[in-house]
């Protein structure tokens, strides 16, 4: 699932090619993946793409209403969620269709923006602008800009800590690979409670967090299986991941052999060695399956 670099990297191309765009017409395929489609319908057509931002895993494109109605129509934020094979890239008019292309917009300048779901896992929804703080308020802080205090206070939960950075609520964001990433820098189990962690491992965890999505951004993402930027390039941080996928392969700080578990519903990559479990915790790990993973 794209996570908070995939998507900042699309919202990074989308930002160069989009503002001052005004959106010519729409063609819509399957749409149980858009909430309100006659309300997406009535929207888009005319409007003019006045910004591209993110929160946490939404592409938010915010769109002002054409010219003679703006008097009477708010601006809208049209928010994308990626879901698990989401793509949202911009195309020539005559390039190729892609299977299981749901979304045309035609812009003003000849090329279209074409959403693209294999698994139809994503989500597009319109927000008026007044109602987005709303919205906004049911996400957690954004990763990258929450000060320390507010980081610690956060996580100070009897929960686990590979638990509690997946929830969105407690920040926007983060996602399965760069949660094990930023464990496996912090030399913290993902088994262990937030409430339970000390300062200085705090300190390592909140220090993890920044230096890998940084990372990861500036590498364009995690190009695993269906991921692509934009312009339909893909990602290149898959390369550098240390725990993430790398069940039975050795970790690179120590040699000990990755392991699995399940946290939160979820796989959870970690070394033994360097992330030792918590005091009176005998995790049950999956049988190793195959040492090449995605």
């Amino acid at each position: 699932m794209p996570e908070l670099p995939e998507v900042e990297t699309v919202v990074r191309g989308l930002r160069a090619a989009l503002p001052g765009r005004t959106i010519t017409g729409l063609r819509l395929g399957k749409t149980d993946f858009i909430e309100n489609v006659e309300h997406l319908e009535t929207v888009l057509p005319g409007a003019r793409i006045e910004e591209v931002r993110r929160f946490g895993k939404f592409i938010a494109l915010r769109l002002a209403p054409p010219l003679a109605n703006n008097g009477s129509r708010p601006a809208h934020w049209l928010l994308v969620h990626l879901g698990m094979t989401g793509q949202f890239t911009v195309c020539r008019p005559d390039s190729p269709g892609r299977p299981h292309t749901h979304v045309w917009l035609a812009l003003d300048d000849a090329r279209e923006l074409r959403y693209t779901d294999i698994r139809r896992f994503g989500r597009m929804r319109l927000v008026a602008e007044g109602d987005l703080p709303a919205f906004l308020s049911r996400l957690g802080g954004e990763p990258l800009e929450v000060p320390f205090a507010e980081f610690r206070a956060a996580l100070a939960r009897r929960a686990r800590i590979k638990a509690l950075l997946l929830d969105q609520r407690v920040f926007r964001g983060l996602g399965n690979i760069y949660t094990d990433e930023s464990l496996w820098r912090a030399c913290i189990h993902p088994m262990r409670l937030g409430a339970r962690l000390a300062p200085d491992e705090l300190r390592a965890l909140y220090a993890a967090v920044r230096r890998v999505l940084a990372d990861a951004i500036r590498h364009r993402g995690s190009s695993i299986s269906d991921f692509v930027d934009s312009a339909g390039s893909p990602g290149d941080y898959q390369r550098r991941h240390r725990a993430y996928g790398r069940e039975g392969r050795p970790c690179y700080r120590c040699g000990a052999a990755i392991r699995r578990v399940i946290v939160a519903g979820r796989s959870s990559y970690f070394c033994p060695r360097c992330q030792p479990a918590p005091r009176g915790v005998r995790a049950k790990h999956p049988a190793r399956r195959s040492a090449r993973r995605g």
